[in-house]
């Protein structure tokens, strides 16, 4: 018999697999990066405050969370205190809200300006993975995903979608909590054991790790390996396309004594 693929029997029992979007099937973390720099460098700048946003702010602050967690989390770094405001507030405004609204125009405006092309490795594990069988679903903590798939001509892909409008109407809190990775097994019916987590994020992998999911898989954007396997990754990869031959394999039944 001939040997199966690497990691092909970690993906046996998987029935689904769940996606994250930024980073792991778009680059669109790249755009998300720019923006949140545009709105923090000037931000921070015309109030003196030290030290200067770094790309490091983005990991260590704002990578994988909901956007207002994430304008939150920078500036409880800095000690800056702000009214929290609504989402019927301006874009720019010196609120949490207002700021997370201007960074979702800067992210639109490179969105509109570049299109997205989504990572070919991605694609192809995705095909694989809905060829095998194996359901698929996108949870995101982005409340754009629906725009973004669209604009990566994936949206015909995924029939649940669990995006950070999602999560608001459902009242779930968002990454690194469980909860929206759990809300998408049971919208496909399954259970957590049953589902893969797919997260190039700490925060989206403790989710999973958190959700006791049957496999949660890292893809190493930058972060570094060594980072997601500690969050709690069972497999780290630096592409989706090292997945491709083992997630083929048609899910395996358990047995039941």
């Amino acid at each position: 018999m001939p040997a199966l693929p690497l990691h092909a029997s970690r993906f046996e029992p998987i029935k689904a697999v769940l996606f994250d979007l930024d980073g792991v099937l778009t680059p669109t973390v790249d755009i998300h990066v720019r923006a949140w720099a545009r709105l923090f460098t000037d931000y921070l700048a015309e109030r003196g405050v030290e030290p200067a946003y770094s790309e490091a702010d983005y990991f260590d602050y704002i990578d994988g969370k909901p956007r207002v967690d994430g304008v939150r989390a920078l500036l409880a770094s800095r000690d800056i205190v702000v009214p929290e405001g609504t989402p019927d507030d301006a874009p720019g405004s010196n609120t949490v809200w207002g700021l997370g609204l201007q960074k979702n125009d800067e992210f639109f405006a490179a969105l509109e300006a570049d299109g997205v092309v989504a990572y070919a490795g991605s694609v192809d594990f995705l095909e694989a993975s809905i060829s095998s069988g194996r359901q698929v679903a996108v949870v995101s903590s982005s409340r754009n995903a629906v725009s973004v798939l669209a604009a990566a001509e994936l949206g015909d892909r995924f029939t649940v979608v669990v995006d950070g409008l999602v999560a608001t109407d459902a009242g779930l809190p968002g990454k690194p909590a469980p909860d929206t990775y759990v809300y998408a097994a049971e919208l496909l019916g399954l259970t957590p054991a049953d589902c893969a987590v797919i997260e190039d994020a700490h925060s989206g992998v403790q989710a999973g790790r958190e959700g006791d999911f049957g496999l949660v898989v890292g893809v190493d954007r930058g972060v570094g390996a060594a980072g997601l396997l500690a969050s709690g990754a069972d497999i780290v990869v630096t592409d989706l396309a090292e997945l491709v031959d083992a997630v083929s394999e048609p899910a395996v039944a358990p047995e039941h004594a």
